[in-house]
């Protein structure tokens, strides 16, 4: 049996023993704050998000380009892991398709003209272990000259509808990345993929989708065929016109005559007011203003149709009709809408 002394002794050597066996990573694992912080930006495009993950560097006195950064080196494009960009769906960049997914980011600067490169390897430390071979893609940017900026950034400029330019800036200098992407295809991929699910059992997905390839000039025959589904499981008004406009593009306007005369009869007005809409947020003007007119013909005494025409002509930039019309809804409308169309009267010229 162990006598107290003994006891003791066995017990402090073991704690000694185990203190000073500790694994060194377990002391290091306090979070502290970095020098170079994290931060990222995302920027929607369509359906498409674009995000790119990375740390940013401070100039803090020193030469950056050339210096810290040496040219003809492959470069990190930030500080730390590796910078990330990330693309939800296919995107095309330098006229190359890159696949959904997250690349590493590295350039290789120079004085004149920039490498940037996509790698698929985006679990790296930096560029310090950059294997050529995991390349996504490469191409050129030629950088430019702009005011000094103490931290590096990324940042989305010159978004439009269906592409956006990415700017890395530090320091004196901006690298610029143009990202395009096929909003129609991937839209209509969606919504294709959306229709085999629950869906595609209602009249109004079709429609959807019809309406969208008609608003975007894509292929009509396409259109048709959706439309036609959505008119098999119900037809109204919404279809019948959303067909009658595929079909007048098509050059068929005897029959899109014919259908637009049947599928305003027994609509409502709000049916026809709601397919006004869905055309005049679609950028769809002369279509809306077809509809509008029609409910103001079928449903004279509404306040509401004047209002919804007068906001038509609005968009089209015709202030006098639209003025002609909002008076007309004013004098109609109920007292909780006199206010709002005053105020839009008053900003008519």
């Amino acid at each position: 049996m162990l006598n107290n002394y003994s006891l003791i002794r066995g017990i402090t050597t073991f704690a000694l023993v185990l203190f000073l066996t500790l694994p060194l990573a377990a002391q290091q694992n306090l979070s502290q704050p970095r020098v170079s912080q994290h931060s990222s930006v995302s920027q929607r495009i369509g359906l498409t998000d674009i995000t790119v993950d990375y740390h940013r560097p401070g100039v803090q006195g020193r030469d950056i380009w050339g210096a810290l950064v040496p040219y003809d080196q492959v470069w990190r494009a930030g500080a730390n892991e590796n910078t990330t960009i990330t693309f939800t769906s296919e995107v095309s960049i330098n006229g190359n398709v890159v696949p959904a997914g997250i690349y590493g980011l590295h350039m290789i600067p120079t004085e004149t003209e920039w490498t940037i490169i996509l790698s698929k390897d985006h679990e790296a430390w930096g560029s310090f272990f950059y294997n050529e071979e995991n390349d996504q893609l490469r191409f050129v940017t030629e950088p430019t000259a702009v005011g000094f900026q103490e931290w590096l950034s990324y940042s989305f400029k010159n978004i439009s509808p269906s592409s956006a330019t990415l700017a890395l800036r530090w320091e004196n200098l901006e690298v610029p990345i143009t990202i395009d992407i096929d909003v129609n295809k991937i839209v209509s991929e969606k919504m294709e993929t959306q229709l085999t699910g629950l869906a595609g059992f209602g009249w109004q997905g079709w429609n959807q989708i019809a309406t969208y390839y008609y608003v975007n000039s894509l292929d009509m025959n396409e259109a048709l065929g959706f439309v036609d589904r959505s008119i098999q499981i119900n037809q109204n008004v919404t279809n019948s016109f959303t067909k009658a406009v595929i079909l007048e593009s098509m050059g068929d306007k005897a029959a899109a005559a014919k259908l637009k005369e049947e599928g305003f009869k027994n609509a409502t007005e709000n049916n026809i007011n709601t397919l006004g809409y869905q055309f005049l947020f679609a950028g769809k003007i002369d279509e809306a203003m077809e509809v509008f007119k029609k409910n103001v013909e079928l449903y004279p005494e509404s306040w509401n149709v004047y209002d919804s025409l007068g906001e038509c002509y609005a968009a089209a930039g015709d202030e006098n009709e639209a003025h002609k019309y909002y008076s007309i809804a004013l004098k109609k409308a109920p007292d909780n809408q006199k206010q709002r169309i005053t105020g839009i009267l008053d900003n008519l010229k």
